[in-house]
């Protein structure tokens, strides 16, 4: 995958859900053209409230392990 800038990733953007599976939330994010995946652990957020739409810089955390860790993909 090419380098993607987290701060580009983020401005201005917003995630959306797109399924549960395995006990994570999955959110689809557009950058350039394409739309890309995140996982969100459900063991970090608890009884937080999740939306089926966040400010993209709310969910920068997860963005940058699924980044680190390569979870992060590109939707075919």
């Amino acid at each position: 995958m090419e380098n993607i800038s987290i701060k580009d990733l983020v401005k201005n953007n917003f995630v959306e859900i797109d399924r549960y599976r395995a006990q994570h939330i999955y959110y689809l994010i557009a950058y350039e053209r394409k739309m890309y995946s995140f996982p969100v652990p459900l063991e970090d957020v608890q009884d937080a409230t999740l939306h089926s739409s966040e400010k993209a810089i709310t969910m920068m955390r997860y963005i940058r392990i699924a980044i680190n860790n390569g979870t992060f993909v590109e939707e075919v």
